[in-house]
């Protein structure tokens, strides 16, 4: 359990920083923007409580929105994340597929269930941030454009870090 919570804790520290200190300074023309911070949302173990689970993504979204200086945009987003996760799992896994503790990473599932959760996860994610952000219907497409390739770039990003922390399931 103690290795768990390290674990959940360093992915915190390292998904947050690289947030906040290399992707925020990414994007193209303020069109494309990455948002590899809720990867962490998404590693979260499978037998975390709904409760815990909304606490922790609101906790993550509202540390971005303090550096990113939005009022509650990120934090409002994540949770909403969060609620796609929960609904995802109850729809897609059973309870005795997977360890209770165990994360949701590509090697402990397969791949052909852990790109939609990533993809689908993040799609709502990021259409829930932009049109937060720009609280308007007036630029609809540009939002919509933005917001698809956001997305793109976001779970390329998290492909990229789960190929760099891959390991084989334990049969």
């Amino acid at each position: 359990m103690i290795k768990l919570i390290t674990h959940n804790i360093l992915r915190f520290v390292l998904l947050v920083g690289l947030q906040v200190f290399l992707f925020k300074n990414i994007g193209y023309y303020n069109l494309v923007s990455p948002y590899p911070y809720v990867f962490f949302l998404l590693l979260l173990p499978f037998g975390l409580s709904n409760p815990a689970i909304f606490v922790i993504a609101f906790l993550t979204g509202l540390t971005v929105d303090i550096f990113y200086d939005t009022l509650g945009v990120h934090a409002a987003a994540s949770v909403f994340l969060a609620w796609v996760r929960i609904i995802f799992m109850r729809i897609t896994l059973e309870a005795e597929d997977h360890d209770k503790w165990a994360t949701p990473k590509w090697g402990q599932v397969s791949f052909r269930w852990f790109l939609p959760y990533i993809l689908l996860t993040s799609v709502f994610h990021h259409l829930v941030l932009y049109m937060m952000a720009t609280f308007s219907f007036r630029h609809f497409h540009y939002t919509l454009f933005s917001t698809i390739l956001s997305c793109i770039f976001t779970v390329l990003i998290m492909l990229v870090l789960s190929l760099l922390i891959y390991r084989p399931k334990k049969r």
